[in-house]
């Protein structure tokens, strides 16, 4: 069971230093694709056109790209034979396309759409349940731990709840490989910083932010393959998930709101954020458990929008 209810920030523990996980192996996540020059043509063939085409062009872009990448296809077929267990193999190899087809058109708004002032990004939703979790939890004055996945239009997520509360919002990345692209991406706002996990320490910052009473950001559908890793039940069967999150939440007393980013019928974006969870010292599995529940029912409703491009059963098969 876990807590709905601020913890006695008194009882916490001594923080550790490797709270976020960070992992001391390379990144398993890099892709020989992501490179500054691939990204700044195709932004600018995507701010060439109004964006109703670019998403159309941007899907069939991405179907194409399926074929030339097999690893990847073949684990979004993993995945989805889990999430849409006994669907007719016709249907899976269906949501398969429509997963890149997707990842086409969130790559296009990535480029282009992404990159506006976080003010103006509200003109592009169409619903968001559940922000007035994040106002409650951030009331409290310890900071919020914002949880969301590889799912939908996650950085815009983060840029559009920056705007909330007049807190600074630090959304923590993994490096990329290419540096010039790390720098093109994740351009800071007034209110955004980028934090990229390099070394343990950078969860000292976080850490300080958290105490100031700021959002903190972070993906929680990836192992970092270390220590900070634990077993969840996800779809039927046992998934290796970042621990981090909840033993940092809990160091700084704050809360942890799950958040999700879905495109909606007609271009525009839902918002989904559920309640505040407050872990309490021992309770960090169990917050675990409870974030992890949250996202398989979003991946449920939208299962062809979930962009793990590697087994999220056996996420390091034939990494080195």
């Amino acid at each position: 069971m876990v807590s709905r209810e601020p913890a006695d920030p008194t009882s916490r523990p001594a923080e550790r230093a490797s709270a976020d996980g960070a992992p001391a192996a390379p990144d398993y996540y890099s892709h020989g694709l992501n490179r500054i020059a691939y990204y700044r043509l195709a932004a600018a063939a995507a701010g060439a056109l109004p964006r109703p085409a670019r998403l159309r062009v941007a899907r069939g872009l991405g179907r194409l790209l399926a074929r030339a990448v097999p690893a990847e296809r073949r684990a979004v077929r993993a995945n989805l034979s889990r999430v849409i267990a006994g669907a007719p193999p016709d249907r899976i190899e269906a949501a398969v396309a429509q997963t890149f087809a997707n990842f086409g058109a969130f790559f296009a708004d990535l480029l282009t759409l992404n990159r506006r002032p976080g003010a103006d990004l509200r003109a592009y939703v169409a619903r968001a349940d559940g922000e007035h979790h994040v106002d409650a939890a951030l009331a409290v004055g310890r900071g919020v731990v914002l949880l969301t996945a590889h799912l939908g239009n996650w950085e815009f997520a983060g840029r559009l709840l920056s705007t909330r509360g007049g807190r600074t919002a630090h959304v923590v990345l993994s490096a990329e490989q290419d540096q010039a692209l790390e720098q093109y991406l994740r351009l800071d706002g007034p209110q955004l910083r980028f934090v990229t996990r390099r070394h343990a320490t950078s969860t000292l910052g976080l850490l300080a932010a958290l105490r100031r009473g700021e959002l903190v950001a972070m993906q929680a559908d990836r192992p970092t393959g270390g220590r900070g890793d634990a077993l969840a039940p996800f779809f039927g069967e046992p998934a290796v998930f970042p621990l981090g999150p909840f033993v940092l939440a809990r160091a700084a007393g704050a809360a942890v709101i799950p958040a999700f980013c879905a495109m909606a019928p007609g271009g525009r974006y839902r918002l989904e954020i559920d309640p505040a969870i407050w872990v309490k010292p021992g309770e960090e599995q169990a917050a675990l458990g409870s974030v992890v529940a949250a996202l398989e029912r979003v991946i449920r409703a939208y299962p062809t929008q979930w962009f793990n491009f590697f087994d999220a059963w056996s996420p390091f098969d034939g990494l080195a």
